[in-house]
């Protein structure tokens, strides 16, 4: 079974509902403006980060949002963040640069990514990609907290 296969096979079992939609690939949150055009939600920024302590932090804002490296890093008590490279975004989560997702959270089987979820995005339906950049799912924001609790993942609100 393939990794994506795995995704959508944990999303039904846990009985989350989702839209999708396929596109040209899209590696920014400015390139993927027009999705919103073709499939209802909101836009969110990923951010795949790390620490020198070797700490793994994943962090999705709404779109518009800046990232504080600093106060993402008081909040995770990771120390020191900075966005971590395609080498590690490919051996801790099996991705690409520009599918961050917080999707993929279920490749990491250790349990080593902390998820940091911006509090504005609460009750939303949001819009992120299925391990691809080729493609956005619609997840009600209730139903994303679900899937990172099912996988370990319990996320961080702030």
């Amino acid at each position: 079974m393939s990794i994506t296969d795995t995704l959508y096979t944990t999303l039904a079992d846990l009985n989350i509902d989702y839209d999708e939609v396929a596109h040209e690939a899209v590696t920014t949150v400015e390139a993927a403006q027009f999705v919103t055009t073709l499939i209802g939600g909101v836009g969110v920024k990923n951010l795949f980060l790390t620490s020198a302590r070797g700490a793994y932090v994943l962090v999705m804002l709404a779109q518009d949002a800046r990232a504080d490296l600093k106060a993402l890093a008081r909040i995770a008590d990771s120390g020191r963040l900075s966005f971590a490279n395609a080498e590690q975004l490919h051996d801790v989560l099996d991705l690409e640069p520009g599918s961050v997702t917080p999707l993929a959270v279920i490749n990491d089987e250790d349990g080593d990514v902390t998820v940091l979820i911006d509090r504005s995005l609460e009750g939303a339906r949001l819009l992120m990609h299925p391990l691809t950049n080729t493609k956005t799912v619609a997840i009600d924001y209730a139903d994303l907290i679900r899937f990172l609790d099912a996988t370990g993942h319990t996320p961080i609100l702030f």
